[in-house]
């Protein structure tokens, strides 16, 4: 990853213009997905048809194999932490975001899948901060500021259950 591309690719995601944060957004995930090359961009491909046809095993096999094969590449540890969270495994979806967040801190979407996980195990005060993390980088992310509320209500209702 070319630090300097990358640095100012973060600072146009801070930028007023919803046109330029969705450009540098894009750009953003095009390097996240093509960092290890055609190989990981084709394994990645694949896992993902596999995915929408139903093959979840299969699509789970190529992730973990690819993983195996390229340990630092952060995508593929997304990749199969969204697998695992669009089968409600919220667990496993929640270590690989993590996993991912510790080979790339500024992986914003990692950040958020990590909040939704978070969310789904009812760890609200554990999510907002997930949230925070990932609006810290996507300072107008309307979905994270949403989240945040929906969490912060959440959380505060299920305080006041508490004895």
């Amino acid at each position: 990853m070319d630090s300097l591309s990358i640095h100012s690719l973060l600072e146009e995601l801070k930028n007023p213009d919803a046109t330029v944060r969705e450009k540098a957004t894009r750009k953003i995930w095009r390097i996240w997905f093509q960092q290890k090359g055609i190989y990981g961009l084709e394994i990645i491909d694949r896992s993902q048809k596999l995915l929408d046809a139903g093959e979840i095993t299969q699509a789970e096999t190529a992730l973990t194999a690819l993983i195996k094969d390229q340990p630092d590449f952060a995508e593929a540890w997304n990749r199969r932490a969204f697998l695992y969270y669009s089968v409600g495994d919220y667990q496993k979806s929640l270590t690989d975001c993590q996993m991912v967040v510790q080979i790339n801190p500024i992986h914003f979407g990692a950040l958020h899948g990590m909040g939704l996980c978070y969310a789904a195990l009812g760890e609200y005060g554990e999510a907002i901060r997930a949230f925070q993390g990932a609006l810290e980088i996507q300072p107008y992310s309307l979905v994270n500021q949403k989240l945040i509320l929906e969490c912060t209500f959440r959380f505060s209702y299920n305080s006041n259950l508490s004895p």
